[in-house]
């Protein structure tokens, strides 16, 4: 669940964030190794499982029975292992951009947080302008640090039991 390219770059900048509080000095060298990560996660590859993944798992009436413990005995082979994004699930459809998905809160809540972190670390604003996510042709989607918080902010207003 947790090997996707995205994880080693969000989990990669929380080091950063404590190495800048202790040693200043280095701000700049961290800052651009946290640009580096961001740069990174607005990739294709930060979201593969999102725009790969369509629909229920076909796969799902094959699991190895290591996976009984994440998945109800009654939905047994007829339920997606925790991790399978199902984009285009009724009824939200396939929505290419994972942010603004109905889905993948978990996607943009770890990318505020690596945005978060570069934000504390650095004395500007690089990201709160508008940047490109995903960056495939049709699937190209500009976004900017606070609208992507407020963005979450707005699913969570609308659907206060959770945004999935």
């Amino acid at each position: 669940m947790a090997s996707w390219h995205r994880f080693d770059l969000v989990d990669s900048s929380y080091a950063l964030g404590l190495m800048a509080q202790r040693t200043p000095a280095w701000t700049e060298r961290y800052v651009q190794v946290l640009d580096r990560l961001i740069e990174r996660h607005t990739s294709w590859w930060s979201a593969a499982d999102w725009l790969t993944q369509f629909g229920p798992d076909p796969d799902r009436g094959n699991y190895p029975d290591a996976y009984r413990m994440l998945i109800p005995e009654e939905l047994w082979g007829d339920y997606d292992v925790p991790g399978w994004t199902a984009n285009g699930i009724e009824p939200w459809g396939t929505q290419m951009d994972p942010v603004a998905a109905d889905g993948m809160l978990f996607y943009k809540g770890f990318f505020l947080l690596l945005l978060g972190i570069r934000s504390m670390v650095a004395d500007d604003d690089r990201w709160n302008t508008p940047f490109d996510m995903i960056r495939d042709g049709d699937n190209s989607f500009s976004w900017r640090h606070s609208a992507i918080a407020e963005h979450l902010k707005e699913q969570w207003l609308a659907a206060p039991i959770g945004c999935h």
